[in-house]
């Protein structure tokens, strides 16, 4: 079995309807839940998951996935992934011991250039509307503005106060209408941006997502020998995993 952990970063995407659908293709079983928060991972590994995708997780509200209970899954075997999102930051931080980062945010991650957990961050609607994004990420924002300054519609100077605005705003309020009507520019130029945004957005989140899903179709569903490192189980981590096991009410 595989399991995908994904939500805002997702929402509405065609390869995620037909995972949904079970049109994978043959390629393995799928099992399609929603932002992952802290134990999910861990009943993924106790329901028979041998290949897990993290894109988006549950945050402020929850506690987020743990490291922990990622290690546990490698040394199990499960081959697990992470891209986009809270996959991309828990993909960095555990690469040593075998979880595969795919994309963009995650090789941004990686490398240092981005250490900033609310980059990815979204406001997004319940289960029940599709986990729709309400706001932007600010990763989207960067990738967009790059964009439109490479194609010369705005200068590097506008390029510096967009991306500057965006990342006074706080994630939960980040919108391109919000960031435009923040701009120091006269109306007529607000305008000429907003319409430029508009043609030329970018959103490597769902691009990095939706990479990682074809990565997951075309993985064996099939787990790994156990790593040479050695887990340490922690008091927390054995409570977890016998929280983990437990039937769902």
């Amino acid at each position: 079995m595989k399991v995908l952990f994904a939500g805002p970063s997702l929402a509405g995407a065609a390869c995620l309807r037909a995972l949904q659908a079970g049109s994978s293709g043959g390629r393995g079983d799928f099992v399609v839940r929603g932002p992952a928060q802290q134990g999910d991972l861990l009943r993924a590994v106790f329901d028979g998951a041998m290949v897990i995708g993290l894109v988006d997780g549950l945050y402020e509200a929850v506690a987020a996935v743990w490291h922990k209970e990622i290690l546990f899954a490698l040394s199990e075997g499960v081959q697990v992934f992470g891209a986009a999102s809270m996959g991309a930051m828990r993909a960095a931080e555990c690469a040593s011991f075998g979880m595969v980062g795919v994309g963009q945010v995650y090789e941004r991650y990686a490398t240092g250039d981005l250490d900033d957990d609310a980059a990815v961050a979204q406001i997004h609607a319940p289960a029940e509307l599709g986990y729709m994004p309400l706001t932007e990420a600010l990763v989207n924002v960067e990738a967009t503005v790059a964009a439109l300054l490479a194609s010369g519609l705005v200068s590097a100077a506008e390029a510096a106060q967009l991306c500057a605005t965006a990342a006074d705003q706080h994630f939960k309020e980040r919108t391109y209408p919000g960031i435009i009507a923040a701009l120091p520019l006269p109306d007529q130029r607000r305008v000429e941006i907003a319409a430029a945004i508009a043609a030329n957005k970018r959103d490597i989140k769902r691009s990095d997502a939706e990479d990682l899903v074809r990565i997951l179709v075309a993985t064996p569903a099939e787990r790994r020998p156990p790593p040479t490192w050695q887990l340490s189980r922690t008091t927390l981590l054995e409570r977890l995993i016998e929280e983990a096991k437990r039937p769902a009410s």
